[in-house]
């Protein structure tokens, strides 16, 4: 095909299997292909999506620039499928530092925005309601929840960087909040905050005096 081979010899050896690895790390979203300058054509591809072929015309344009800027993009194309793809292409020197290639990276994106417009539809759920208030007139953990949070929120703490004193301290707060009046709560509580049932009621148990 009007190849020449000392240019393909040095892509292929030198760097074909870094756009397998790049193709395998991203699999099954990024295509890697590279292309001979000199003879203007396809002459390794990994993880295929864009349904070309060794051989193919490489059809780049821009050659002069690219080789000036070595990496090209990120930019944005379309697949044959219609799917939006995100590209990055990188100039292949050889040993004396002239452009011999081009490896082009071509990202999958249309997919996550899939994923997201699905996660958006299950997230804003089907008709959600509001709570129905009969059904849901004494829920104490919600109630707990809510206070518990707030009070992290505050005090600019999360639940896990709580020290053994602010345990205490929320305890004594959801005390005051009426917490403890809800059946098992005491329970829920040493749950939730990593505590012994023993420790909770010990707490209480000092605030009754």
């Amino acid at each position: 095909m009007g190849r020449t081979p000392a240019t393909n010899t040095v892509l292929l050896d030198r760097y074909a299997h870094i756009a397998d690895g790049i193709a395998k790390l991203w699999y099954p979203y990024v295509e890697v292909v590279i292309h001979d300058l000199s003879t203007q054509k396809v002459v390794h591809l990994a993880n295929t999506l864009s349904k070309r072929e060794l051989g193919d015309e490489s059809a780049l344009d821009e050659i002069d620039q690219a080789t000036q800027q070595k990496v090209l993009g990120p930019y944005e194309k379309v697949n044959w499928d219609g799917r939006k793809i995100r590209s990055v292409s990188s100039v292949l020197f050889d040993d004396a530092g002239v452009a011999i290639g081009m490896m082009c990276i071509n990202f999958n994106v249309a997919v996550f925005g899939e994923m997201r417009a699905a996660l958006d539809l299950l997230i804003q759920g089907a008709g959600t309601i509001e709570q129905p208030e009969e059904l849901f007139r004494d829920d104490w953990q919600e109630r707990i929840n809510t206070f518990m949070h707030a009070w992290l929120q505050e005090r600019r703490i999360t639940l896990n960087a709580m020290t053994r004193d602010h345990r205490r301290q929320l305890v004594e707060a959801l005390h005051a909040e009426g917490a403890f009046k809800g059946r098992s709560a005491a329970n829920y509580v040493a749950n939730v905050l990593g505590l012994g049932r023993a420790t909770v009621y010990k707490y209480l148990k000092h605030i009754a005096g």
